[in-house]
């Protein structure tokens, strides 16, 4: 039987799935009550691209089903945060906006998870990030072109 030390690719993703979990744990608790980290997400993305993507835009952007982010968006809009709209040229089309409450909530969210960044940015040297880069932009290409 393999030990773990003789499989770094199985010791690799044991490691990365327990930081993506330790993380997603350290940032939920910084956003504001009532904002889950996936709502965060896709309030980021709105606030940072602009412009009205449609349900599935955003579903492919986050790698989701399109009811699971239909389901965020829900969720979102009875905040306030998004406006979902119908296309004006296509009814079966729907657009999402970022409203000024979305905005808001957003920029809150963001001040209060900024502190466990920085916190994290101050822990590593710029090269440690640097130097995990390459490799793990090549394996999300990889993962996204065969999923």
């Amino acid at each position: 039987m393999a030990r773990l030390k003789d499989r770094p690719d199985v010791e690799f993703f044991a490691c990365l799935t327990a930081i993506g979990r330790l993380a997603d744990q350290r940032l939920d608790r910084a956003t504001p009550e009532g904002l889950s980290l996936a709502s965060l997400s896709v309030l980021n993305h709105l606030a940072l691209w602009g412009g009205a993507p449609t349900p599935n835009d955003l579903a492919q952007v986050f790698q989701l089903s399109k009811p699971a982010m239909t389901n965020t968006l829900q969720r979102l809009a009875a905040q306030g945060f998004v406006d979902v709209t119908p296309d004006p040229d296509d009814g079966r089309r729907k657009h999402v906006a970022l409203t000024d409450a979305g905005l808001a909530a957003q920029r809150a969210a963001v001040a209060g998870v900024r502190p466990k960044l920085e916190a994290l940015r101050g822990a590593f040297e710029p090269r440690d990030f640097e130097a995990a880069l390459p490799f793990l932009r090549r394996l999300r290409t990889w993962l996204d072109a065969n999923p």
